[in-house]
């Protein structure tokens, strides 16, 4: 169990695991990163600076982390043809992926389209996760200890009754909460919808998703609270109210690690423990809607 200052104390083995966390440079990728890496397994730390990478790996390298077992792979959740890069060059690294952390996500408060056409927290946030679990689903099947998938979503997908995908791209749609909660909904729906597959193929991979808590990280930079004026404000009720991103990264380590839910799948998570998602969520025909929207817009990149 996890409470604002709980810790995943489980005493998990994870040596020689391939590990694979996105947005590791800051916030709860950071620490999950750490305590991967600390925990022996060899962690790519997806990020789409290297400079703020190699900033990050300093940091964790003087936090007692083993440097070898860092490596920095770029990718740009809003290109995919930055995150199909990415997975390849994962690919031809390792032949087996044993965790995969999708954590990366942007909270954007003005309406911003992508290279490829998507509305930006839509794009970064779902699909772009979406394409990269899908490339690199092949080599977590042959992770020899199971294979975690681990999406972290948000508990504002409750606000999110529905998803129209005709609408989804349009700016008089756009909403910064509304639009973030689509997104999370999405990679629940998708953990669902992945669960299934994997179970008709008898594949022991599992694939959950979680809310990490209300965490005071980078994620608020575009919102009020980054603004000078209430900078100052903000960051006093910040380190009151919200969690640190290492209490954000505690039911993400459970999710990836823990012993007592290794044959559980589909599930979505808060405070290490089994929660209920959204009626929407849950729903079965919406998450086969979803993969079928979700597959036609990154084929050509698969």
């Amino acid at each position: 169990m996890c409470s604002k200052s709980g810790k995943f104390t489980e005493n998990v083995t994870i040596d020689n695991y391939v590990a694979v966390v996105t947005g590791a440079n800051i916030g709860i990728g950071f620490e999950v990163a750490k305590e991967l890496n600390l925990r022996k397994a060899k962690v790519y730390m997806v990020c789409r600076s290297a400079k703020n990478a190699e900033s990050a790996k300093t940091q964790l390298v003087n936090l007692g982390c083993e440097s070898s077992r860092l490596q920095f792979i770029q990718c740009d959740f809003t290109s995919f043809e930055s995150v199909k890069n990415a997975a390849n060059e994962i690919l031809r690294l390792e032949n087996h992926i044993d965790i995969l952390v999708n954590n990366a996500a942007v909270l954007m408060t003005k309406f911003e389209m992508t290279g490829d056409g998507f509305e930006k927290t839509w794009q970064t946030n779902y699909l772009g996760p979406f394409l990269f679990t899908e490339l690199l689903l092949p080599a977590i099947k042959k992770s020899e200890n199971g294979g975690r998938i681990v999406n972290v979503s948000s508990d504002i997908h409750e606000r999110v009754k529905k998803l129209d995908y005709e609408k989804i791209n349009y700016e008089n749609h756009f909403g910064d909460w509304n639009s973030y909660g689509e997104s999370k909904v999405a990679i629940i729906l998708y953990s669902r919808h992945l669960t299934r597959r994997l179970e008709q193929s008898n594949s022991s991979v599992t694939v959950n998703s979680l809310h990490p808590g209300v965490v005071n990280t980078d994620l608020l930079r575009n919102t009020v609270f980054a603004k000078p004026v209430v900078i100052s404000i903000s960051r006093f009720f910040a380190n009151i109210f919200l969690k640190t991103p290492l209490d954000g990264a505690q039911t993400v380590l459970y999710v990836a690690l823990s012993t007592k839910i290794e044959r559980v799948s589909g599930k979505y998570f808060v405070d290490c423990k089994l929660a209920n998602e959204s009626e929407l969520a849950k729903n079965d025909q919406a998450s086969e809607q979803l993969y079928n929207y979700s597959i036609e817009k990154v084929s050509k990149f698969l």
